[in-house]
């Protein structure tokens, strides 16, 4: 079994309603918006619902784990909500930062330490993100256009800065992308 399978993640096409939450998602005001306040507003409804649901699964059909990261100055645990893009057995993360300008602080804290903690619904898994292969980088974006158009939308978008993209592997699985082909 794969990461994917192990934490039981799966995207479900939207209904109607969900549909024109992405849409408004993908625009410039809607990301913004949403950059602000789905954050908070995912922590506060992983506690009251038990990881059962999020806003993004929700609004938009977009299922939410929490990623927790080691701080890359702090060292302390950062946990932040992310749609995980299913790939084969294994999920990637994409560091859109819903098409801002910068870089999004849970990018940079896997960079430093790429060990996580990932929760969705009932599970949790430690597992370690590495940065994907060129080939790999491929398969992620073709696979995230078919979840969410944003991710389209967002890369249009980004100017001046790399999109980096993380593959999540069990620690015991864990390779260099030149080992993984």
């Amino acid at each position: 079994m794969g990461v994917a399978a192990d934490l039981g993640y799966a995207y479900r096409r939207p209904n109607g309603v969900q549909r024109a939450g992405q849409s408004l998602g993908s625009t410039t005001a809607g990301a913004w918006l949403f950059s602000k306040l789905l954050a908070p507003t995912d922590r506060v409804l992983f506690r009251w619902f038990k990881g059962r649901t999020s806003a993004p699964a929700l609004l938009a059909g977009l299922p939410v784990m929490m990623v927790t990261t080691t701080g890359r100055k702090s060292g302390q645990p950062r946990t932040t909500p992310l749609i995980a893009v299913p790939v084969d057995d294994s999920l990637a993360l994409i560091g859109t930062n819903f098409g801002q300008r910068h870089t999004p602080a849970w990018v940079f804290n896997l960079e430093r330490e790429p060990q996580v903690t990932v929760s969705y619904r009932d599970r949790r898994s430690e597992l370690r993100a590495r940065p994907a292969s060129d080939e790999e980088r491929t398969a992620v974006w073709a696979a995230a256009a078919g979840i969410y158009g944003g991710y389209d939308k967002y890369q249009e978008r980004i100017k001046g800065r790399a999109i980096r993209i993380f593959v999540l592997e069990s620690i015991t699985e864990s390779r260099t992308p030149e080992e993984s082909g």
